[in-house]
């Protein structure tokens, strides 16, 4: 249903994205990332990383690095994807949130709602 390519849209180190391999359904469940959860005070370690460009919010207190494909998913103000948190089963749940089609990249909004539309962090950071 979904495979790491080369992005056109992504500026990393790695230019990955995520791209539908077939057609999927808005509403449909297109990945459940599993996640390994740190308490927050210990971020400051993870922040001297890589890693701290793909942390998640993870409830009260804690966040979150996610495995699978859930830290490769691209950015987007329009997104054609979005996640639930499933605190039950440990994972990032990934839903169409428009119908894709087969060969489009799957983009999420980094915010966490797809209508939010405030400055993302790491550009935040870079106006300092």
């Amino acid at each position: 249903m979904i495979e790491v390519k080369l992005s056109t849209i992504s500026e990393g180190e790695f230019n990955r994205g995520v791209f539908a391999t077939c057609d999927i359904k808005k509403g449909e469940l297109l990945h459940e990332a599993p996640v390994i959860s740190y308490p927050n005070d210990q971020h400051q370690y993870i922040e001297q990383t890589l890693l701290a460009d793909y942390a998640f919010e993870y409830g009260i207190n804690h966040s979150a690095i996610l495995l699978g494909y859930g830290m490769l998913f691209n950015h987007s103000y329009e997104p054609n994807a979005t996640y639930e948190i499933n605190f039950k089963n440990h994972t990032f749940d990934f839903y169409a949130f428009t119908d894709i089609k087969a060969g489009d990249e799957i983009l999420i909004n980094y915010n966490g709602d797809v209508d939010n539309k405030d400055e993302l962090w790491f550009n935040q950071d870079q106006k300092e």
